[in-house]
């Protein structure tokens, strides 16, 4: 696997995590499975869930929250009940990460791909989508209901890189979580912090080349102008 400390060089790709990442969502989540434990008759320690789900797909949640084994279609059930709630809680109040339809704008405008890797299922993807209305269909979208193993697994993040028919050393990943942040060092891939939910120092890695509250901070730093964009 090729090191991804080696320098800016030959960027072809963003792969951007969804929730916490483009949009400021993680609050409203928190909510969500706050609202959903109570309707269940759950006892919940929401920051030590939060701590071992985010990042995860959403049978995967389901499982660590029931702390037992829900057979596939138990488990993609409950996490669609769960995830309507969400929407209903964010949707009035759906904000995104300071900056990133502008960022996101002036990567396509310098040539980049953009994609979302997310463990987002399909339904949460159309949401989010249709309240960002970005001017320009990602490239690439790998959602958490494919089929794919979630963070840190690097699945989502290849899945990603390959639909872009681009290498991992190529990319860099996006993300606001430390199993997002681990998955992108598994995949090979450099990454940006976005210091929305989680400290720099949670979020820190060799291979994490800026760790930035949004995306203002990023574009005040040219880090677009920094990066050495590949062409073909």
């Amino acid at each position: 696997m090729t090191d991804p400390r080696a320098p800016l060089h030959a960027v072809e790709a963003l792969i951007f995590d969804m929730d916490g990442t483009m949009i400021d969502s993680m609050p409203s989540h928190a909510q969500s499975w706050q609202v959903f434990a109570r309707q269940h008759s759950l006892e919940l320690d929401l920051d030590d869930l939060m701590r071992r789900t985010t990042g995860r797909n959403g049978a995967e949640c389901m499982r660590e929250l029931f702390q037992r084994d829900l057979t596939d279609d138990e488990a993609w059930a409950l996490i669609a009940e769960k995830e309507r709630l969400y929407r209903k809680l964010f949707g009035p109040i759906f904000t995104e990460v300071a900056g990133f339809k502008t960022f996101s704008g002036q990567a396509l405008a310098r040539g980049l791909k953009v994609a979302v890797g997310t463990a987002g299922d399909q339904d949460n993807i159309a949401f989010v989508l249709s309240h960002l209305q970005l001017p320009s269909s990602p490239h690439a979208i790998v959602g958490g209901d494919e089929g794919l193993p979630g963070k840190p697994e690097p699945a989502i993040f290849l899945e990603a890189a390959k639909r872009m028919n681009t290498g991992a050393r190529a990319c860099i990943v996006f993300e606001d979580s430390p199993f997002g942040i681990e998955a992108a060092r598994r995949a090979g891939m450099r990454a940006v912090a976005i210091c929305s939910t989680h400290t720099p120092a949670q979020l820190a890695g060799p291979h994490v080349v800026a760790s930035v509250r949004d995306y203002n901070e990023l574009m005040n730093s040219k880090f677009l102008e920094n990066l050495h964009v590949a062409t073909s």
